[in-house]
């Protein structure tokens, strides 16, 4: 009985032997290396202010703007007088972008005779793309007499984000 035994331990030993040989013989370990590199850019931006459509005697001073700001400094002589500024943002980046928001708020405090109007700009921006955003300060033609406070000043954003 004993040597039954042993001869079937030998005998499983030799066959698991053989398939450990056969099962190396018929495996491959395969390897995958890889790289992802973001190359898309944003960069929307503020390219350029004007003052356009100024009231005879008026000072549109001297507008300025840097990517993500532009400021003006509009002087107004009488009532009906107005100055537009127009603001220009281009996508230089690859990335398409979308209007998320815009919000442009005049300052309670500020004078009632000034009144400020605006345009929205593009609301998708392709790459590559221009669009303008106007700003008009109105001296309010209804006013009678010159306002105790006489500046009233706006506070703007102007949001986009990438396009889904």
């Amino acid at each position: 009985m004993s040597n039954t035994k042993t001869l079937i331990i030998g005998t499983l030993l030799v066959v698991t032997l053989a398939m450990c040989i056969g099962y190396s013989a018929f495996a491959t370990q395969l390897n995958i290396n890889g790289t992802a590199e973001v190359t898309g850019e944003w960069n929307v931006k503020i390219i350029n202010i004007e003052a356009q459509n100024v009231s005879d005697g008026c000072d549109y001073g001297t507008p300025q703007f840097t990517d993500t700001s532009a400021t003006f400094d509009a002087k107004l002589m009488k009532p009906g007088d107005s100055i537009t500024y127009v603001i220009t943002i281009q996508n230089a980046g690859t990335i398409d972008a979308t209007l998320n928001n815009i919000t442009c708020t005049p300052d309670e405090n500020g004078s009632p005779a000034i009144i400020y109007t605006n345009t929205e700009p593009a609301s998708s921006l392709k790459a590559g793309d221009q669009t303008t955003f106007s700003v008009n300060v109105i001296y309010d033609s209804k006013s009678t007499e010159v306002p105790s406070i006489k500046t009233k000043t706006i506070t703007g954003t102007i949001e986009y984000v990438q396009e889904q």
